[in-house]
């Protein structure tokens, strides 16, 4: 349960690339991203990493149910079962602060962000 936890995390980073921006629109932030979350305190799987794509502002995730939504200036906003990440895009790279739990135990860390 707690890499599936962590995989969640990971992937509600990613699913920032859901742009508040028509379906058709090109965001500044599409392509392939490799994430990388460190578990700071928590009984989480202490680092997971991970490569997405990013298209239109959106990203898919088969069997995921993910929400969130990045703003023009990189501010990232993400929520996906229980698990909350925020931070920021700029250009190529991003980083930010995660929270959520394993097994009902809290944890919350960082994760590091670049397109590749």
């Amino acid at each position: 349960m707690r890499r599936s936890r962590i995989g969640t995390v990971t992937l509600a980073f990613l699913i920032a690339g859901a742009a508040a921006t028509p379906v058709l629109a090109q965001s500044p932030y599409d392509g392939l991203w490799q994430v990388t979350i460190v578990t700071n305190t928590g009984s989480c799987e202490p680092t997971a990493s991970s490569t997405l794509t990013v298209t239109d502002g959106k990203i898919s995730a088969s069997g995921a149910n993910v929400s969130g939504t990045i703003g023009r200036e990189g501010v990232v906003k993400v929520s996906i079962n229980g698990a909350y990440a925020n931070g920021q895009l700029n250009g190529n790279s991003g980083a930010g602060k995660w929270n959520g739990a394993s097994g009902g135990i809290p944890c919350s860390g960082r994760w590091q962000a670049s397109r590749q």
